[in-house]
């Protein structure tokens, strides 16, 4: 990890100076898990497209306020949870209804029915505590780095990923026992 932080600290210095493949470079590096997480939490594969080039578009646009660049990948999901809850705090309209079964794209690793499960056992837990499990687990944040994506004190980072892990575990029990 100390390898990439150095490669995406010289990267950000050049996307600076306005070097456009620099910045593609780290674009290249982080769309992956920026759209896997805005997938996660708007739950529909069309906005998280939309929402991620947004995100990189306003992150290239802001990268001058980046005071330490070992600190991007925090600062970059804080732009991504930023722009997912401006379009959550959005009124629905008929397009929001449309399809939300791509959701479960994220579990193709897993059998499908345990991806199920885990899907259904996740959107049981409140958008905090569910986007805390998501950048804990999903994208191996520290507790420090979660708070300031999320703009909270680590002790309640701390109390909403172990109080989500405690009832994910509660509400997948019943398949890791086979009934």
């Amino acid at each position: 990890m100390i390898f990439r932080e150095v490669e995406d600290r010289d990267l950000i210095l050049r996307a600076r100076r306005k070097d456009v493949d620099a910045y593609n470079l780290l674009v290249s590096r982080w769309e992956k898990r920026i759209f896997n997480y805005l997938l996660r939490l708007v739950a529909n594969r069309e906005d998280a497209m939309d929402l991620s080039q947004d995100v990189f578009l306003k992150a290239y646009q802001s990268l001058a306020k980046l005071e330490d660049p070992s600190r991007f990948a925090p600062w970059l999901f804080r732009i991504a949870h930023n722009e997912a809850y401006s379009l959550l705090r959005k009124p629905k309209t008929e397009q929001d209804s449309g399809d939300r079964g791509e959701r479960a794209v994220w579990g193709r690793m897993l059998p499908l029915e345990t991806s199920l499960a885990v899907e259904r056992a996740l959107s049981k837990l409140t958008e905090e505590q569910r986007e805390a499990v998501l950048l804990k687990v999903y994208q191996g944040f520290k507790f420090e780095e979660i708070a300031e994506v999320l703009d909270t004190p680590v002790s309640t980072i701390k109390s909403r990923v172990y109080t989500a892990l405690e009832l994910l575990k509660e509400s997948l029990a019943p398949i890791r026992s086979g009934a």
